[in-house]
């Protein structure tokens, strides 16, 4: 339980800064690109963490070594998907939203990782499964996000290549 409030807790932290920032980047003229799969995204991720903690209530629970290492991985990740929002500050989103002649962003994890935002997310899915014990869930959630972020990232790349300096 406090794993879940955990997890959606920090997801609603973060939908509020993002649905902000959005709202910001419009007002700069911000544009969004066709064939991005936020839609998709924005029921997949949080039903993903859902099912996980389905099949972990339905399961036996992780061994106490696996449950660690997946709290350490969240973690991980939480903390390096942080990095990555307030390094991109006012320009970080939910969507795939890019105000032309803007200069990407090369401080913070952004000096050694293009998409650091999508590593911390997907190691997200996979400390959660671990810490659940949801094996099924888990790597279909991990897999079919996994999909949706290499979709985005195609997008996203596209984007900016056509709108930055």
């Amino acid at each position: 339980m406090i794993l879940a409030l955990l997890v959606f807790g920090t997801m609603i932290v973060e939908a509020i800064r993002a649905a902000a920032n959005e709202r910001a980047q419009r007002s700069r003229g911000g544009i969004e690109p066709s064939g991005d799969v936020y839609q998709i995204m924005r029921v997949a991720y949080p039903g993903a963490f859902l099912a996980m903690f389905i099949e972990g209530a339905l399961r036996a629970s992780s061994p106490g070594i696996v449950a660690l290492l997946g709290f350490v991985v969240f973690i991980t990740a939480k903390g390096l998907k942080w990095w990555a929002i307030l390094s991109l500050g006012p320009f970080w989103t939910f969507r795939v939203i890019v105000v032309p002649g803007v200069p990407l962003v090369a401080s913070g994890p952004y000096r050694w990782l293009r998409h650091p935002n999508y590593v911390g997310v997907m190691g997200e899915l996979v400390g959660v499964a671990l810490m659940t014990g949801a094996w099924v869930s888990g790597v279909a959630g991990i897999i079919t996000f996994g999909a949706l972020v290499i979709r985005r990232i195609a997008v996203e790349d596209r984007v900016l290549r056509e709108t930055t300096r």
